[in-house]
């Protein structure tokens, strides 16, 4: 078992606030377009677009959007073309952060998010410039009270899974992106209830922000995932629990 930094834990608050303003599925639509641009609409045969299809699938997408989507991005529908980024950056304290987006204007979503870099006190940099500091993983979250740990570490290994980490109140498998669809399905044939699944960005260290600079850091990913071109922010932060109680 490893342990785990506290800015997971707080992407998935986020996350849920991004759901209840509908923007999650706005999202979760793009990805699956572009998904099935790149490799085909068929999921057994495009391991990108067989992910997106089940994260959307996990967020209650209904599946009418979903072949929708499928549909757009394989040309079969028209629909618009978006074109994939990553920016790269440091925000507030130093700490790294990583824009996803996919766009129909990159013009416009570049000067956006140069813009909310400075406005926080961030700085944009250059392309490889901090994504050295993260690894790629599949993420699947589960509730403690709906499994025991030994059953779910049997399960989740045979599947190909490489750890397991313990939170306060759920489990948190941890898979190589191209295993994620297996392990979260040997997971659901098993019976087990997943609360959360997604593919992120691990970071390897953390930096531990506080006051200002913490409520800075908040407030520039805040605004970044506002925007509806961004897909993900990711950041290497590291908020002590007594600070971000004093924040929110």
């Amino acid at each position: 078992m490893s342990g785990h930094s506290k800015w997971h834990s707080i992407k998935h608050k986020k996350a849920a606030i991004d759901a209840k303003r509908g923007k999650i599925f706005t999202k979760l639509i793009k990805e699956i377009m572009v998904a099935a641009r790149m490799g085909g609409g068929d999921p057994s045969a495009n391991a990108r677009l067989r992910t997106a299809i089940e994260i959307a699938k996990s967020n209650n997408m209904p599946n009418t959007n979903i072949m929708r989507a499928v549909k757009k991005g394989a040309g079969e529908l028209d629909g618009a073309a978006y074109e994939e980024s990553t920016y790269e950056g440091y925000g507030p304290g130093g700490a790294a952060v990583m824009v996803e987006v996919l766009t129909d204007n990159k013009n416009r979503t570049t000067a956006d998010v140069r813009h909310a870099f400075s406005r926080f006190g961030g700085n944009l940099g250059e392309g490889g410039c901090v994504s050295w500091m993260f690894d790629k993983k599949g993420l699947i979250q589960i509730d403690k009270t709906k499994i025991d740990e030994e059953k779910l570490f049997d399960i989740a290994l045979e599947a190909g899974a490489e750890d397991i980490n313990s939170e306060d109140d759920y489990y948190e498998v941890v898979c190589e992106p191209n295993l994620f669809s297996d392990v979260k399905k040997a997971l659901e044939d098993s019976g087990v209830e997943i609360e959360n699944a997604e593919v992120s960005m691990i970071p390897q260290n953390t930096v531990k922000l506080e006051g200002k600079e913490a409520k800075s850091l908040l407030k520039l990913i805040e605004v970044l995932e506002d925007n509806d071109d961004v897909q993900n922010v990711y950041s290497n932060f590291d908020i002590p629990d007594e600070v971000m109680q004093e924040l929110e």
